[in-house]
């Protein structure tokens, strides 16, 4: 190849440039600029261009959301991020705390029902909601197939799940933090 062969061969565009392309198309598709066929139409002209020119051709109607834009756009998205982490972490530790009963009882009984162990006066709670059984040196809690749920740490029990302290637990709409007893 002869040096006037380089000079006029065509760079292919970098990783760099089509993922800078592909966030151009996202920004113009989440904003409504873009139809989701236009949208998939020009993603695969992105990933099979051969030039920096088929990529600037495939984003010239849109704004190009300089370097300073995606910046001030990625802040922002890490500012509302920390804020939501903040109302989670706040909403946690003011969660009440239920203490796991003593090592000598085998069972605890949850629900809205007169006699039960734990009776919690809420209409999201079913009379029968869960129980806390002691198994194998440890604590494991059931559903009873309540109506609104029970969930640990978020998830939805099915079921039967493991607990120890410092679990979340929901009963309904009521929301605890388990304690050692």
């Amino acid at each position: 190849m002869t040096s006037a062969d380089f000079r006029t061969r065509v760079a292919r565009p970098s990783e760099a440039e089509r993922d800078q392309a592909l966030d151009v198309l996202r920004d113009g598709a989440g904003s409504g600029r873009l139809s989701h066929h236009t949208f998939m139409t020009r993603m695969e002209i992105v990933l099979q261009a051969r030039s920096r020119a088929e990529l600037d051709a495939v984003m010239a109607d849109l704004p190009g959301g300089g370097r300073m834009a995606r910046l001030m756009l990625r802040t922002v998205g890490r500012i509302s991020s920390l804020g939501v982490g903040l109302r989670g972490a706040w909403h946690v530790e003011r969660l009440p705390g239920l203490h796991l009963p003593e090592a000598g009882s085998a069972l605890l009984t949850i629900g809205r029902r007169p006699g039960s162990g734990l009776r919690l006066s809420d209409a999201s709670v079913s009379r029968t909601h869960a129980e806390l059984r002691r198994e194998g040196g440890g604590w494991v809690l059931y559903d009873l197939g309540s109506t609104n749920g029970t969930h640990v740490n978020g998830h939805r029990v099915a079921g039967a799940v493991r607990v120890r302290p410092g679990d979340q637990v929901q009963f309904g709409n009521l929301g605890f933090r388990l304690a050692a007893g």
